[in-house]
């Protein structure tokens, strides 16, 4: 069985965006591998911290390990993994997981029969994990999530290209996710 992950949340957002790749993530139980993520610093004028700390953004300057919800295009939760030291604003967007948990439950929530549908984007894996706001500022370390060591001997092999679903700081490459996966919300480009 996969023991509890140990990941340092204070590293920089690229790094830890890495590290997430091919370990697995339960919201109560209902989860699975990661297999893309996003990275966004204060700096970063696709972030959410970048202007600064406001009301909606203010988990992304507090202490790392916690997870920064919000709604996307007024629809869609969104999870991420603050990061950093506190006070600096940076995070990790769930991007994608390959779902291996609880998959009754999330072909419910979604609606949806096909696998590869269930978390293959931000939006969708919000709805598939029940992630909503009253998350917003939960502990990672704590109930309702898990996060687990992958039990695999391999190492994962990372794809890395642009971050998509933006239009400011589209050329930063920080976008990640495991080489390969049919999970992914979209493919890598090839030539990046």
């Amino acid at each position: 069985m996969n023991t509890l992950a140990d990941i340092d949340f204070s590293a920089d957002a690229q790094d830890v965006a890495q590290r997430l790749i091919g370990l697995t993530l339960l919201v109560d139980g209902v989860g699975g591998r990661i297999v893309e993520t996003e990275a966004y610093d204060r700096d970063d004028p696709a972030s959410h911290a970048f202007p600064g700390p406001t009301v909606r953004n203010a988990v992304m300057f507090g202490p790392p390990g916690h997870a920064y919800v919000y709604r996307s295009y007024g629809i869609h939760w969104c999870l991420n993994f603050v990061c950093r030291e506190e006070g600096h604003g940076a995070g990790v967007l769930i991007r994608a997981i390959e779902p291996t948990e609880g998959i009754a439950r999330m072909r419910e929530r979604r609606g949806v029969e096909d696998l590869r549908l269930l978390c293959s984007g931000p939006g969708k894996l919000g709805q598939a994990l029940g992630i909503d706001h009253s998350l917003n500022g939960k502990r990672l370390d704590a109930s309702p999530f898990r996060l687990l060591a992958s039990a695999s001997e391999h190492p994962v092999v990372l794809a890395v290209g642009p971050r998509i679903g933006i239009s400011k700081a589209v050329d930063k490459a920080w976008r990640f996710g495991e080489k390969g996966s049919r999970y992914w919300s979209k493919p890598f480009p090839i030539a990046f």
